[in-house]
């Protein structure tokens, strides 16, 4: 059976830029008797299906939480084969990509990344540049804290320069000065496996954003899930402190 079209979901008003936590691929592989690679191969899936969904479902922009700072603590065996399945996953989806009209960025210290998967990397963003549809964009080696760090050593630089005037500083300023100054904030976070906390992520960007917690694992999150996500979020309310 084919999925349901767009239409036949009854979205209320479509959120511009979707950020997504996928927690839960460890999990999900120690339930099954799996290592934990397993997982982690298997939340490749719901990355295809979920980019491919928010295509079509009309978003603009879909960040997807990859690899955090924190993850290059993991042992050093996982954390190559994580980054043996990322460089697998942008070459192999770089037809996609295309077929769907989809652009690729990445935000983060994207430096950090072996020079392997930053080439591929690169390439995609370079072959994708040019696509007009949905924005995807990998969070990789990210930590919010580091981006704000960033950012303030980036003002202060240009204060230094005479490029800039302290008494200047404010949110758009700052804004310009983060990884995703080219991107709207989030409206909607989704995060996977049930767990309540932001995990370093976009600290400043979520300041308003609307978050949706649910129990599934990120390697049993699918099409329909995404589906009720977008659905919850049309039926909300944004006041932004006003009322």
């Amino acid at each position: 059976m084919s999925p349901p079209a767009p239409t036949q979901y009854k979205f209320g008003k479509i959120p511009k830029h979707v950020a997504i936590i996928m927690d839960g691929n460890g999990r999900w592989a120690k339930a099954k008797n799996m290592v934990r690679v397993q997982g982690h191969r298997a939340g490749a899936e719901s990355v295809r299906e979920v980019v491919k969904a928010a295509g079509e479902f009309g978003v603009k922009y879909l960040t997807l939480y990859a690899f955090s700072v924190e993850n290059w603590k993991r042992p050093k065996t996982e954390v190559q084969t994580l980054m043996g399945l990322l460089e697998n996953f942008l070459r192999d989806e770089l037809p996609e990509l295309i077929k769907n009209n989809i652009r690729l960025q990445a935000i983060g210290r994207l430096s950090d990344l072996p020079e392997n998967v930053r080439d591929q990397l690169h390439q995609c963003i370079q072959a994708t540049r040019a696509n007009t549809g949905l924005i995807l964009i990998l969070a990789l080696s990210y930590s919010g804290r580091v981006e704000i760090i960033e950012a303030v050593h980036s003002i202060l630089r240009e204060i230094k320069l005479g490029h800039l005037d302290s008494a200047q500083i404010d949110e758009q300023v700052f804004n310009h000065h983060l990884y995703t100054r080219y991107y709207p904030d989030p409206d909607l976070l989704i995060r996977t496996s049930g767990e309540m906390r932001l995990s370093n992520f976009l600290l400043w960007q979520l300041s308003y954003t609307e978050i949706y917690i649910t129990p599934t694992l990120w390697p049993d999150f699918r099409r329909q899930h995404f589906a009720e996500a977008l659905i919850d979020y049309g039926n909300r309310q944004r006041r932004f402190g006003s009322l």
